[in-house]
């Protein structure tokens, strides 16, 4: 399977039951508004609203699905440290 090598973005949503929840996207703002449509996963769309709790960029697709992969593999308190570590505790 070959990636797109425009540069890529992994996002966690804090949902409304304080849940976050870790995605990727080429398009930050396009993805949002597709969770807060109800279009976008499954998961957020029993959880809305939603707000964006942190975003990461990355070079590519690639790395931006490694990244997603390793953060949905993390605990929550670990996802709660990674953003605390992104935001500076915003």
């Amino acid at each position: 399977m070959e990636t797109d090598s425009r540069a890529a973005f992994v996002y966690l949503l804090r949902c409304r039951d304080e849940s976050l929840y870790c995605g990727w996207t080429f398009d930050v703002e396009a993805r949002l508004g597709a969770h807060r449509a109800g279009r976008g996963a499954r998961y957020t769309r029993s959880r809305l609203p939603v707000e964006v709790a942190a975003v990461i960029e990355f070079a590519d697709e690639a790395s931006a699905r490694r990244e997603e992969a390793r953060i949905k593999s993390l605990s929550r308190m670990d996802k709660l440290a990674l953003v605390n570590a992104l935001t500076g505790g915003r």
